[in-house]
């Protein structure tokens, strides 16, 4: 049987940490930042955690 291969488009947006948690980018920080006040930019910093009834079927496009 072939190899599973990995969904591309997956695997840049999600990446797996040591502990196989599925973190993620949150939305609306990509552009037109002039528009949108400092405060709202810092909370849409960083990664967080995807929601636990998606990361089974994330984690099949990651190939894991």
């Amino acid at each position: 049987m072939p190899k599973m291969k990995t969904h591309s488009g997956a695997a840049k947006r999600f990446k797996l940490t040591g502990t196989g948690k599925v973190m993620r980018l949150r939305a609306n920080r990509q552009h037109m930042f002039e528009h949108k006040s400092s405060r709202v930019t810092r909370r849409l910093a960083g990664e967080v955690q995807v929601a636990k009834a998606d990361t089974r079927a994330i984690k099949r496009l990651l190939g894991k």
